[in-house]
């Protein structure tokens, strides 16, 4: 778990934004903490006011209703993935929030989850 709320969730996105330059946009959001970064110079970008909602409500809510459903009969919940029509969001619940990776549209989002649930994993989110 992140003890060091706005260090970790820093260093987290800069390793992550390191990895490609096809990561457009990050946001970490735990029991109540957000850091959220854009990558300056991306076409197509939503206001950061939306991004802040999507990230307090719209994602939390999500996460909600397709945990519950993962549990009933699934197997849980790893991972979703929204296809905007600027971007995609690869969103990963994690203990007392999540973390959305949005990936820039030529990019299969799929083939970044193991490097993503690596990285997750190093900082015991996962």
């Amino acid at each position: 778990m992140i003890k060091h709320f706005t260090m970790e969730a820093e260093q987290i996105i800069d390793e992550a934004m390191s990895l490609t330059s096809l990561l457009r946009y990050m946001a970490v959001y735990i029991n109540g903490d957000l850091i959220l970064r854009e990558r300056s110079g991306i076409s197509g970008s939503s206001a950061s006011e939306s991004d802040k909602y999507e990230e307090l409500i719209v994602n939390p809510t999500l996460l909600t209703l397709t945990t519950q459903r993962g549990n009933i009969d699934c197997g849980g919940l790893n991972y979703i993935i929204i296809r905007y029509g600027n971007f995609f969001v690869l969103l990963f619940p994690v203990a007392g929030g999540h973390v959305n990776f949005g990936f820039e549209t030529i990019v299969n989002p799929v083939e970044w989850v193991e490097t993503i649930s690596a990285l997750l994993k190093k900082y015991e989110l996962l």
